[in-house]
């Protein structure tokens, strides 16, 4: 059975007419320039000089028409692209790394970069490289758990990827590798808990996944500590619910934990307030010590010691990409970043 399309009285259908979509020479012609002049000024060229009122003509007649580039022709014309992608972490990202990913966007933003997140869970390291070489971004900055072998190295750049930078726990061959000293967040901790005369150190080992690969560091760097001094760690595994916190305090008697270091502030929050709810004295009874400097453990009573990181700013990694790209970067290879200290207050 046909169906009939109801037809409006000025004889056309009743469907929904297709627009064109606009394109430069759309733009040229409303703004009386050239494709050239149109291409220069969306394109934020500096090597062309073109003045500002004509600049401004081109931006409208855009607006107006609601053209926007097509990032894929210019990558071919220009033979490489703007785009950095990001692979997203696979792990929960706290209060510091999220600031870090932001002051990293806006910063590769005002450099005239694209921050393109990719998904890359579940895939392998040789996998993820030829996915993420698909979009043929400028740069890769890698701070997942994707492993970036020398095999995804070549692979990206075989596909014309101008810089491959790692951020993570260990080295990646043939990468800009910033890597962050892990073991050191821990064996500071303990090393202050120590100095204050405690012997028998609990360490925090968080039971989300993806975090092992921070947690298991830190606990080796605590266990350095105290091995060169005498005392004794213990991991404890912790969930990040109120559930586990509060079962983990009523067992705190049979521990016999005199210090306790949270793997982070919100880690060692998390338990501080259950310990305090189960009747355990902090600091008297059990010492505490956190990870990251949060703001939030400086309201705390007692307020929460902690161990401050000194992560690489959002804008020295742009520039580091920026450069990278640009071949003006020093050789890839090992740059460690993260440098730790503790800040004592009240909670040890």
């Amino acid at each position: 059975m046909s169906q009939s399309i109801e037809q409006p009285a000025d004889g056309t259908t009743g469907r929904t007419p297709v627009r064109a979509v606009p394109t430069s020479a759309d733009v040229a012609r409303l703004a009386g320039v050239s494709r050239a002049t149109v291409s220069y000024v969306l394109n934020n060229t500096s090597a062309v000089r073109i003045s500002e009122p004509t600049r401004e003509r081109v931006r409208e007649a855009a607006r107006e028409l609601g053209y926007v580039p097509h990032a894929a022709a210019r990558t071919l014309r220009a033979g490489h692209s703007r785009l950095v992608l990001l692979p997203t972490a696979h792990v929960p990202v706290g209060p510091l790394y999220s600031g870090f990913f932001n002051d990293l966007q806006w910063a590769l933003r005002r450099l005239d970069y694209t921050v393109v997140q990719y998904g890359s869970v579940g895939l392998a390291a040789e996998d993820a490289a030829r996915a993420w070489a698909e979009l043929r971004p400028a740069a890769v900055v890698s701070m997942g758990e994707v492993e970036v072998t020398p095999g995804a190295v070549e692979i990206l750049r075989r596909s014309g990827v101008k810089a491959v930078i790692t951020v993570g726990t260990r080295a990646a061959e043939g990468t800009h590798s910033l890597v962050l000293d892990q073991p050191r967040v821990g064996e500071v901790a303990a090393e202050h808990l120590i100095a204050t005369g405690r012997r028998r150190i609990g360490v925090v080992v968080p039971e989300e996944p993806g975090l092992g690969m921070f947690s298991g560091p830190r606990l080796d760097g605590a266990r350095r500590a105290a091995e060169a001094a005498g005392a004794t760690v213990v991991p404890l595994p912790l969930a990040y619910t109120e559930e586990s916190a509060v079962a983990l305090a009523a067992r705190w008697p049979e521990l016999g934990l005199d210090a306790v270091f949270g793997y982070n502030d919100e880690y060692a929050m998390l338990l501080m307030r259950a310990l305090q709810d189960a009747g355990v004295d902090v600091p008297g009874d059990t010492a505490v010590i956190g990870a990251d400097d949060l703001l939030l453990g400086r309201l705390l009573r007692p307020r929460l010691s902690t161990v401050h990181i000194d992560l690489i700013e959002g804008g020295e990694l742009a520039a580091l990409v920026d450069d990278a790209v640009n071949g003006t970067a020093d050789a890839t290879g090992r740059r460690p970043l993260l440098d730790s200290r503790v800040i004592v207050r009240e909670s040890s």
